[in-house]
């Protein structure tokens, strides 16, 4: 069944007058539930907050999608973990991206010092989010296609777990109690927070679990290894170091390149360490999806394989010669079928349409073209609903959404000691924005509704 047709707000979503009163009491359900954000005015500021944009009801996603999202997870941190493993891999795959992506590059050096040296690390901690659309087949039929897998801050585990009450009580105040009780219980904060604590206890710590936030430029003022590499910060033994910074060029000053570099160097448990954040470049992703390289990586392993291909789109190297031609005349052929991605995360760097044609025409002879991958664009059944921000009026539009699912898994040297799945994440947006998610101001906060 066509996606668009199968939850019935669409009366509900005719009535402005009910719709203004249903969004009042949506944003103070919000603010009681904590779904709050620091503002954009003031973004250092705890005395102001505010409500974390979201829609006004949960969007219809389809069950079969949603349970395939879940059951290739485990598989998918299996391989991030095997493709963080194998140093030859990585160093073929990017070597032509990394002369001409200077980002790339000087993460790529901190790898290949932290491999001269010896990885002191032997608890290795990956908290990941597998991001996908459901692309609308011509027979009306929809398919899970992978955006990106974000290896590194894979974010909004602690909203996600919060906005199920919400839609709850907005369908519970309509009287839909029965529609209400279809709205699944979320909670990857805790499955991610048992990701890091595990990874402590195996580091050897025994007290209780000590949270400290600190800046990369604390870490290079205050930042120390001992002769063992363990890592200290204002004289405390550091077990975990999370980052919550860090993947984009904007994040490093050249101090902030030395913090990286210690912490990498030290035997702490890194999330990601430096590899695992490489194993999430979009030029792995698309290296990924060549044959016979996904069976490389799960030898033995032909149904994780196949559920993992499954959910591949089109990804084509752009990288100098005959294939790469082929694929940037295929994309100035027909602008609307592709996305030109960069080795960015965060939202707001890919390139479609007319500025993805104006950016191949000047690219396409030179050795900068390798920074980038074309992937097939995914085009989602539009349905209508409700977003709500702060300061904007409710208004009613044409949305599509993006799930991810949030995975953790844990290493002690060769053992894998856990690998699950721990929750979900859909993000919903106006059709008219091509790229970005809730940090970068596009996309609000939703919750599937299973059709």
């Amino acid at each position: 069944m066509p996606v668009g047709m199968a939850t019935g707000w669409g009366s509900l979503l005719q009535d402005e007058q009910q719709l203004e009163e249903l969004a009042r009491q949506a944003v103070d359900r919000a603010l009681a539930e904590g779904v709050l954000l620091r503002t954009s005015q003031a973004p250092s500021s705890s005395h102001v907050v505010s409500y974390a944009p979201f829609t006004l009801f949960p969007s219809p996603v389809p069950s079969a999608l949603l349970e395939q999202a879940y059951a290739v997870q485990a598989d998918f941190n299996l391989l991030v973990d095997a493709v963080s493993q194998n140093a030859v891999f990585l160093e073929q795959t990017l070597s032509s991206t990394i002369k001409r992506d200077s980002f790339t590059a000087r993460l790529f050096d901190i790898h290949k010092q932290v491999l001269k040296e010896g990885i002191a690390q032997t608890v290795f901690l990956g908290l990941n989010r597998s991001d996908y659309m459901f692309q609308c087949n011509p027979d009306g039929s929809a398919a899970l296609k992978q955006i990106e897998i974000n290896t590194v801050s894979a974010s909004f585990g602690g909203l996600a777990s919060r906005t199920p009450a919400v839609h709850r009580h907005v369908l519970s105040v309509l009287g839909k109690t029965k529609e209400a009780a279809k709205i699944l219980s979320n909670n990857p904060s805790k499955g991610l927070a048992m990701g890091i604590a595990k990874a402590w206890e195996l580091y050897g710590s025994a007290k209780n679990i000590h949270v400290i936030r600190r800046r990369f430029e604390d870490v290079s003022e205050k930042g120390s290894l001992d002769q063992d590499r363990r890592l200290f910060m204002d004289g405390q033994e550091i077990a975990v170091v999370y980052f919550r910074d860090g993947y984009m060029p904007g994040h490093y000053s050249l101090q902030n390149w030395e913090a990286r570099l210690l912490l990498e160097r030290s035997c702490a448990v890194k999330c990601p360490d430096i590899a695992t954040q490489l194993a999430g470049t979009k030029k792995v992703q698309q290296e990924l999806s060549r044959v016979g390289v996904l069976e490389s990586f799960l030898p033995g392993q032909p149904e994780a394989v196949a559920r993992l291909r499954a959910t591949f789109a089109g990804l084509y190297s752009l990288d100098l010669g005959e294939e790469g031609d082929q694929a940037i005349t295929k994309a100035i052929a027909a602008p609307s079928c592709f996305v030109l991605k960069p080795q960015r995360e965060g939202g707001g760097n890919n390139l479609y349409g007319e500025e993805m044609v104006q950016a191949l025409e000047r690219l396409k002879d030179s050795e900068e073209r390798a920074s980038y991958i074309l992937m097939e664009k995914i085009e989602p059944e539009p349905f209508r609903n409700c977003l709500l921000r702060p300061g904007s009026p409710a208004r009613v539009i044409q949305c599509i959404s993006e799930l991810g699912i949030f995975g953790v898994y844990v290493r002690e040297g060769k053992t894998l000691v856990m690998n699950k799945h721990v929750g979900h994440l859909l993000r919903t947006k106006a059709i008219e924005h091509a790229d970005g998610g809730v940090a970068a101001g596009v996309a609000v906060l939703d919750n599937p509704y299973p059709v």
